[in-house]
This record gives structure tokens, sequence and C-alpha cells, in this order.
């Protein structure tokens, strides 16, 4: 509901606008030569101290301009879609700003997708060249990814049997002295990037970035969380350090499995912030659910950070108020709201979170995702499952009202890479602006914030209303013996029923039925929750890959229905 932006920065305005989002490397290093880019953990000591290493802001700029001409030189062009499957390390860094230099298009995949996801989105990708550590290359090669449009191969590492080159020998391609610095004089609206989506709903599809929106993205970032040049950030999500150095922040690269943020080692976390200083950290909620828990536990503090910023699900008030227990007095953790294919959409800090909309929330209100982030201009529509093609054929809906969640901004997507059906579902178009449709449900309150209601797939439409997940869920959760709550509809005797799944809290000691029981009451108490008296306990909820914090609705409706068919509920 905030001002439309201007025509020059909203996705698909006619204006030619040349940019490069790698551009802000050279920028940096001329600005701050010296200063730390990216740390690494490189083992310990013999005294058992964390060890690291380092690329400077220069270093990062000049190794980045070497592989970049030793890419092209080895045959890599301008617009050609490169798949990098390389862990966060200084060649990640330096390996993926020398493709945006270059205008080369790297494809981004979680490699947690697993064998048949990666493979299909590899077939969409049709990718011509593959640059990996040694491992994604033996996979490549065993299960035939890319077969067929593979013609340059990349090995970060010791090359095998597989052909291709190293990048020691590419970057010895590039080493020529005195070569003129690789900057493509790119246009906005060029595609810079194909960044997957989880997959947590799906089949993960290929979100294509250009870079202007890239730009247009670091710049809200930029001044919604007032971040400046020399602050030091721990990025526990990779995509997100590469906003770093276009911020001027230092990455500091956490000792963690990046896809199991919820198994993170609080500890190590706790070693890095302690050892740089670590004024931002970006978390997802299951990870900040793990170190709040030891942090609160163990009376841990970390007093550098003055902002935290998660996203990916929802984060439980519970786990906001564990983490101002080891944050600084001004500290504060931020929660924007979006997606692969448009954030930041919204934000909200969490003493407005704790200090007000918790309540609501825990009554059943849904979760407030905060003000849009100007200048994106946020409507609610009619919920539809079929396509939009253009505005004519929205209907808006007033505040207070659940709807779709659609927005149109500077960094917004335009389409999903060669999956037609997928774009003509998610984008309306509206005059050269392009649309798109979170695939979430919320309304708007009289204050013009936006409240979350949950995934417009995962509602439940029962013969006299329908359910939407966030709202029923946050109520079931403020029970102290429940961990978390899944809302799915079954079907009994041929009509549809709302079911609970239920992970328990750990060391709960009431049995089921006396659970279910006070369950049972807690939702008489309010509107949102009334009728719902159906639960099932689950051992542990099926979660993305990306930040273990989605939750696999649609595999525990299908789990739920069979113990429905056994009679088990």
């Amino acid at each position: 509901m905030s001002a439309r932006p201007p025509p020059a920065l909203v996705a698909g305005a006619a204006e030619v606008i040349r940019c490069n989002i790698a551009a802000c490397l050279p920028a940096m290093a001329h600005r701050q030569p010296h200063a730390l880019a990216v740390i690494f953990p490189q083992g310990r000591d013999a005294h058992g101290k964390r060890a690291y290493t380092h690329l400077t802001y220069a270093q990062l700029d000049a190794h980045s301009d070497q592989i970049g001409r030793g890419l092209l030189r080895y045959g890599l062009r301008r617009g050609m879609r490169t798949v990098l499957m390389v862990r966060p390390s200084l060649e990640f860094f330096a390996l993926t700003f020398a493709l945006f230099k270059a205008g080369i298009v790297p494809v981004l995949i979680d490699p947690g997708l697993g064998v048949r996801q990666l493979k299909t989105c590899l077939a969409q990708a049709a990718p011509e060249a593959f640059i990996g550590i040694p491992q994604a290359h033996a996979a490549r090669a065993v299960l035939g990814w890319g077969r067929g449009t593979l013609r340059h191969l990349v090995t970060v590492g010791s090359r095998w049997a597989w052909g291709g080159t190293t990048l020691q020998a590419v970057t010895d391609l590039g080493a020529q002295p005195g070569a003129e610095p690789v900057l493509a004089d790119t246009q906005a609206h060029e595609t810079a990037a194909i960044l997957f989506t989880s997959g947590s709903t799906g089949i993960a599809k290929g979100v294509v970035y250009s870079h202007g929106q890239f730009v247009a993205q670091v710049e809200l970032i930029r001044a919604t969380y007032h971040i400046v040049p020399g602050e030091i950030d721990l990025p526990t999500f990779p995509l997100f350090a590469l906003f770093d150095p276009a911020l001027g922040m230092t990455t500091v690269v956490p000792d963690m499995d990046f896809t199991r943020p919820a198994a993170v080692d609080p500890r190590k976390i706790l070693e890095a912030i302690e050892d740089f200083g670590v004024t931002n950290v970006f978390a997802s909620p299951a990870l900040l659910a793990t170190v709040s828990r030891h942090g609160v536990q163990h009376g841990i503090k970390w007093p550098s950070v003055k902002r935290i910023l998660t996203a990916g699900a929802p984060v439980p008030a519970a786990t906001l108020a564990r983490m101002h227990l080891m944050l600084g007095p001004e500290a504060e953790i931020f929660t924007p709201y979006g997606a692969t294919e448009a954030l930041p959409v919204s934000s909200i800090g969490s003493r407005t979170v704790l200090g007000e909309t918790r309540v609501r929330t825990e009554r059943g209100a849904g979760v407030c995702v905060g003000l849009p982030v100007r200048p994106n201009d946020v409507r609610i529509i009619a919920i539809s499952d079929v396509p939009i093609a253009n505005w004519a054929q929205v209907q808006e809906l007033p505040v207070g009202e659940i709807g779709e969640i659609a927005v149109a901004g500077p960094s917004v997507t335009q389409t999903y890479l060669g999956r037609p059906e997928a774009t003509a579902l998610a984008k309306i178009a509206r005059g050269e602006t392009t649309v798109h449709r979170m695939g979430d449900v919320g309304y708007f309150d009289a204050q013009g914030r936006l409240w979350f209601c949950g995934r417009k797939s995962h509602r439940v439409q029962l013969p006299d209303r329908t359910l939407f997940s966030a709202p029923v869920e946050e109520v079931f959760n403020t029970h102290p013996a429940v961990l978390r709550t899944a809302l799915v509809g079954v079907q009994i005797a041929g009509v549809t029923e709302a079911l609970l799944c239920v992970e328990r809290a750990p060391g709960s000691t009431r049995t089921d039925t006396a659970l279910w029981q006070e369950l049972k009451d807690l939702a008489a108490r309010h509107e949102t929750t009334r009728g719902i008296d159906r639960f099932l306990r689950h051992p542990g909820f099926p979660v993305d890959i990306r930040h273990n914090a989605k939750i696999g609705r649609e595999k525990l409706a299908v789990w739920a229905q069979a113990r429905v068919r056994h009679g088990q509920t």
C-alpha cells in the first residue's frame, strides 16, 4: 500500500539502463582497498584457536577480474548459462563476481534438492558450462546432468577423468599482467543469474534475475536497514552473502553445514561473532531457534550484533524474545517478508512484534510482516487458482479482507526459466509493469501493515468456511507442550475436515489424550480455530532444505490422510 514506484525502477519498464551488479566491487575496492571483504574459517592452530584466511576488497576485485578473463579465454561468453556448484568459500565469492563481471549467467541450485529435482532443474536451465567441486562433477558425470548441452567444464580442485579444465588453469589464463579489468557493459534488463527456488511447495523453479533487479534489491536492503560500509556480517545463507560486497560489509563465512541450519553448532556461531565483532547476522528462523535456546540456557551474549535479519518462514515470537536476551539494548531483529521472486516486500522489527502484534497473532490474526518496503506497491486481490493475464481481470480487496498478496516493484522478477505455465500463474501484466503473485494470502490492517496468513495452496476449504494455515497454527503454537503445528485437510466420508498435525515440545510429559483435549478447549476460545477437533502427533515435520523452516504440509497431508484411513484419529 506504499506509493507506486517510478516507472524507471519497475520491472518491465521500457527505459534502457546500463548496469552490472558486479560494478559495486571495483567501486568498493577503490573506496576501501585494504578492508577485508571475505573471511573464511581454515582449521585451527596448535592451541585450538580458529584460524582464518581472507581476501581484501582489492584482492577480491583483482582475483575475480583474473578469473573472469580466464573464463572468457577458455571459451565461456556473455549470456552463457553456467551452473555453479561450489561450497561457500573464497573461491565461491571470486567465481560469482567473475561471472557477473563477464556477463556470464550463473545458475545457482541448492544441492540438497535431491537427485531427481537437480536433474530436472539442470534440464530446465540447459547450461553450456559447469563449474563445480569434484563431487559435483562426479555426480554430473554419473547421473547425466546437463548431457547434451554442456560444452565447458571447470573443476574447483583436482580434476579427475571427466575432462575440461581446472579453476587454477583458468586463473592462470587470466593472469596477463596489465590486462584491463573485466566488466561487461550489460543492460539493466539483461539476465544476471538464474536462482532456483527451494522447491518447498513443488518442483523448484528457476527465477530469472536481471542486473537491474539485483542492483535495486541491494539498494532496498541498504536503505531499509541502514547498512553502512565497514559493518561485519555473518550470513548463514550463502546467497545472501553475495550482497555483502555491494553493501561494503565484511563477510565472515560461518563454520556450518549450510544445508542443515537447524543443526548448527551455536558455539561456532558465537566464536565467529567474538573473533570479528560481527554487527549483522542473516539467519533462518530454524537457526535462530537453535542458537537462542542454547544461548538462554548458557547465558550467552552477542553484544557486538546490532541487527539480525531473518527470512524463509514466520519467526515464532518466543524465538524473538529469547534472541533479545542475548543482544544488546539497542539491537533489533528484522523479519523481511518476500520470496526468491521478490525480496524484500515488507519488513517489521522484533520490538513491534513483541510489544504489539504478538498478542493478535496468538489470537488468530495471522503474522504481521510489517509495512511495505518503499517503493514496492503491494495489493491484496481475490484468491484465484488460475492464471490472470491482465490487471483488468483483478478484483482488489478492501482493508481487513484476506486475499492473495501481489507486489510490483524494482526487485520483482518477471519470469521463470523455461516454465511458461508457472510464469502465467504467477505474473499479471499491469500496463508495462509486471505484478508478482506471491503465492501467499494475507490482508492489510487499518495502519497499512501487511499480515501473512499462509500459502494459498495450504488453505483448507471446509463446507462452511475457509481456514488459513498461519492464523490457525499460531493459536495452537502457544500451548507449552507444542513445538509447532501444521493444518491440513483430510477427506472423511467424502467431506473435507480440518486436521492438525502436532510436533510435541521436547520434554513434554502430557499424554496425547490429555493434550488433545487441551487443544480442543483452546480451539473453542477463538473464532479462527473453532470446531477443530482432530489431531495427530508427528515425530518431526518435513521442512525445506534451504531454511529448515518451511513445513512440508503437502507431505503431511498425505501422511495424515493415510492415518485417517486406518482410524488413527
